[in-house]
């Protein structure tokens, strides 16, 4: 199988979410999400590790592996601790159809 042969991320997830249980678990998770895509871009663009970065938050650094995984919403204490320690916003609409960010 060549690489132009197997199907861009989208395509899976897109097929993924055919599957209700699966829908659920993504939207369940989408600030989660969100928010491991900006600690991760925020890490790669200051050239610093996860260790590195803990120490700036004042966490361990298996809590920096858990936000970075994706698979857990943080508390709004550890979202107010990433802005001010990092100058990272977040913006958050509470909705009837959910919580997005």
């Amino acid at each position: 199988m060549r690489l132009n042969d197997l199907p861009s991320a989208e395509a899976v997830i897109a097929e993924k979410l055919k599957d209700p249980a699966f829908r659920a678990e993504w939207e369940r998770t989408a600030v989660a999400r969100a928010v491991a895509l900006r600690v991760i871009e925020y890490r790669a663009q200051h050239g610093i590790s996860q260790t590195e970065l803990a120490r700036r938050l004042g966490m361990k650094q298996p809590a920096v592996a858990r936000l970075e995984a994706g698979e857990h919403n943080p508390s709004f204490e550890t979202l107010s601790r990433l802005s001010s320690t990092l100058g990272i916003e977040f913006h958050i609409a509470v909705t009837p159809k959910g919580v997005a960010l």
